[in-house]
């Protein structure tokens, strides 16, 4: 006898997916792509490289969302052939197969439905995301620097872009700070919940008697402003400096005189980029990303939520949304959700999506409770 009562489950299945068809809007899905193929066959597309990239990540990434739908559709169609050939046949095989394709269509319509929630203002822009190291001297650095590569794993494996804007390394070990985009669809609205303090306990590989450490990672994620935006900053309201860039450990390696510190003088907002090739490059990379957080303060002082969507993060004890604990066990765990995973090493490597899925379900429940 099967355990699932499929005569309940594939309505529930179908329903389900049309109301993600609904939310999504496939027709208007399905002209966003015929748009965006138009944009991408374009003679002169690569002329201006930028948006070239911005154009192919869209459509590729509104191409998967859609594929993903009609796959859903199919699977679903296919479900309900097998679990028919399956009681015509007294197949208990099939019909054991049917049970497991029920539980992983599940999993995809899980998915489907977090996207769904992303409804923010900004949600649709891309990220900008820094990591500042926290207390815990070299340990904190170091910590800093597997969040940064977490995340560029994780985007490399969801298909976004990556681009380091400012690095600035610790003198032992790690980064003191860094600041890097995320560009593709919704990378602001999927990456935003991870903004927050991250607390990492570990026996300190920088610590000869083998003790075990806490440090502290800060994590701020604000979307990328737009042309559109019209963050317009008096040229009296800045002060740049132009500075040299030291490479890993603080030695004089891969120097430059090109790095620029950015200060918005009225409300004390800083802004440091060095990795482009020139002053010119890392000027422009800064004025944008310092255009982001002055729209930021802004939204947040009208809906009064500063801390919210600017993230005041403090990077210390009593402030953590995460905790990565490598000893005396094996466990990461989201002090928010109570999502976690058993397996430190993989979660490191970029498997965070289910972090992300619960943290995006928890804040649109957070919206709910707050209506």
């Amino acid at each position: 006898m099967a355990s699932i009562d499929f005569s309940e489950e594939i309505p529930r299945l179908r329903s389900t997916l049309s109301s993600i068809e609904q939310v999504t809007d496939v027709d208007a899905l399905d002209k966003k792509i015929a748009d965006l193929e138009k944009q991408a066959s374009a003679q002169d597309l690569w002329d201006d490289v930028d948006n070239a990239q911005k154009v192919s990540a869209a459509l590729s990434h509104a191409q998967s969302e859609r594929r993903r739908i009609s796959e859903l559709a199919s699977r679903i169609e296919d479900l309900e052939v097998m679990v028919e050939l399956a009681a015509e046949e007294d197949d208990p095989d099939t019909l054991a197969e049917a049970e497991a394709e029920v539980t992983s269509i599940h999993k995809t319509l899980d998915e489907l439905e977090v996207r769904t929630l992303l409804s923010g203002e900004y949600d649709e822009r891309d990220a900008v995301i820094t990591i500042r190291a926290g207390a815990g001297g070299v340990d904190a650095a170091d910590f800093a620097e597997m969040l940064m590569r977490m995340y560029l794993r994780w985007a490399e494996n969801n298909g976004y872009s990556t681009k380091v804007m400012d690095t600035s390394y610790a003198e032992e070990a790690g980064l003191k700070s860094v600041t890097f985009e995320v560009a593709g669809p919704f990378a602001y609205g999927t990456l935003s919940v991870e903004g927050g303090t991250h607390r990492l306990v570990r026996i300190s590989p920088f610590d000869n008697q083998g003790r075990r450490q806490t440090s502290f990672a800060a994590v701020e994620v604000i979307p990328l402003i737009e042309s559109t935006d019209h963050i317009e900053i008096p040229e009296n309201d800045l002060k740049i400096d132009v500075f040299r860039s030291s490479g890993p450990g603080g030695q004089s390696v891969n120097t430059t005189d090109s790095a620029v510190r950015m200060t918005h003088l009225p409300t004390g907002t800083v802004v440091s980029m060095q990795d482009e090739k020139s002053q010119i490059q890392n000027r422009a990379a800064a004025l944008r990303v310092m255009q982001s957080r002055l729209l930021l303060l802004k939204k947040a002082e009208e809906a009064a939520e500063r801390k919210e969507l600017a993230g005041d993060v403090k990077a210390s004890w009593g402030d953590q949304m995460r905790s990565y604990v490598l000893n005396p066990y094996q466990m990461v765990k989201d002090l928010r959700t109570e999502y976690q995973e058993g397996n430190p090493s993989s979660v490191f490597d970029g498997e965070i999506s289910g972090f992300i899925d619960a943290g995006i379900r928890w804040r649109a429940e957070q919206g709910k409770n707050q209506d």
